[in-house]
């Protein structure tokens, strides 16, 4: 069942898909300026990188909060709070004073931006259900699965013709534009609809989504694959720059590619009967094609074989994302906001303790071992998850 019209679905997945991929997009977007960032606060590039690590922890910590009082308070009013507040804080981070004062507004950066990643897939829960929610998620995935790959390349342009203070002048006008845009957004959550309980009682919920055990494994399905996002994100450009040697406008190039072949991935699930059928057929071609990812990266020596492996790979995790998205949610309909919220905490505190393990040792070894550890629980997760269809089947 669908509620609203044909420009109605499509205004929601134009506004809905940005504000989704705000949170990932304002974590990456101003990564190639970190080296500038060092020397304008005249401090040390840990300090700097510092910045990065909070912002994730704001955008993991921050879904926990805001999920549970979107479904009590409903979507809208919540996430136009939490977009003023990400304004605020990107003014913060303009006008800081030392690094330390840029951190902590880092940080509130963070905070804010979770609201658009764990409100977007509750409003996609509150307006469809079955096939179309699986359609709507290849959608949004899409967009999702793009914005933390390609907003340091889109940072690095716009550092050509600007400076560090032009990124995030460029954040303030989006969030500015987002805001206007959802005054204009009807509410999807209905009153009837909402948590009755107190304010703090709502986070009470996530008790009973943590104990839906079929939840959690689609949760770890999508947590495992996204681990290989973050390990691809940290590694790449190490492994195409100094390990292939080639210059940073070609691994922009593949980069760019590899997103588009999460894109393309993503909306390929609607061709699927089902979103189960989807994630069987990816989270196999996903663990194949691990293989072969591994094998180009310490057994060959051609860019290009490295790249097409990749781009295959990435198909597959474009296929895996909102497949298992839509399975988890579609089971706590009820506590969507939480159940978003856990399943985006997870997501990206595993991305963030992945993503620095790659610099351990040899990058080319530590890399594939992640890829490959990560590609088997995608598939043991799901295998888990489907077993009990399978045994009423039989049954």
């Amino acid at each position: 069942m669908v509620k609203g019209t044909l420009n109605s679905r499509l205004y929601i997945l134009i506004v809905i898909g940005i504000v989704s991929a705000l949170g990932p997009f304002v974590t990456d977007f101003y990564l190639p300026a970190l080296p500038v960032l060092t020397g304008y606060f005249d401090t040390t590039a840990s300090l700097v990188q510092l910045s990065l690590t909070f912002s994730m922890v704001g955008l993991a910590v921050g879904q926990l909060v805001i999920g549970p009082l979107s479904d009590k308070y409903g979507r809208k009013n919540p996430l136009i709070v939490s977009l003023v507040l990400f304004c605020v804080s990107t003014l913060g981070c303009l006008y800081a004073p030392g690094i330390y004062v840029f951190i902590f507004f880092r940080l509130l950066q963070g905070l804010s931006g979770a609201g658009g990643v764990v409100i977007s897939k509750s409003i996609a829960t509150d307006l469809y259900e079955g096939k179309e929610l699986a359609r709507f998620f290849s959608k949004l995935s899409s967009v999702q699965g793009i914005a933390p790959v390609c907003a340091p390349v889109l940072g690095g342009v716009l550092l050509e013709m600007t400076d560090w203070k032009g990124i995030f002048w460029i954040l303030v006008l989006i969030g500015i534009l987002l805001i206007a845009a959802l005054v204009f957004f009807k509410e999807s959550l209905e009153d009837g609809q909402r948590q009755r309980c107190g304010m703090f009682s709502t986070f009470r919920y996530y008790i009973p989504v943590f104990r839906n055990t079929r939840f959690m494994r689609y949760v770890l399905v999508q947590v495992f694959a996204m681990g290989v996002m973050f390990t691809y994100i940290a590694a790449s450009p190490f492994i195409f720059q100094e390990h292939f040697n080639i210059s940073p406008l070609m691994y922009s190039i593949c980069f760019g590619a590899n997103a588009v072949a999460i894109m393309l991935g993503s909306l390929a699930v609607s061709w699927f009967h089902d979103a189960a059928g989807a994630l069987r057929i990816g989270s196999i071609g996903f663990g194949i094609m691990s293989l072969f990812v591994t094998a180009a990266l310490i057994f060959g020596t051609s860019v290009w074989l490295a790249e097409l492996s990749l781009f295959i790979f990435m198909l597959f995790l474009g296929i895996i994302l909102p497949s298992s998205t839509t399975l988890a949610l579609d089971l706590e309909r009820k506590n969507s906001g939480n159940a978003s919220a856990l399943l985006g905490f997870l997501m990206f505190l595993f991305g963030g303790i992945l993503s620095p393990l790659t610099g351990l040792g040899n990058m080319l070894y530590t890399t594939s071992i992640i890829i490959v550890t990560c590609c088997i629980g995608t598939w043991y997760c799901n295998h888990i998850a489907v077993s009990p269809d399978k045994l009423l089947t039989d049954n």
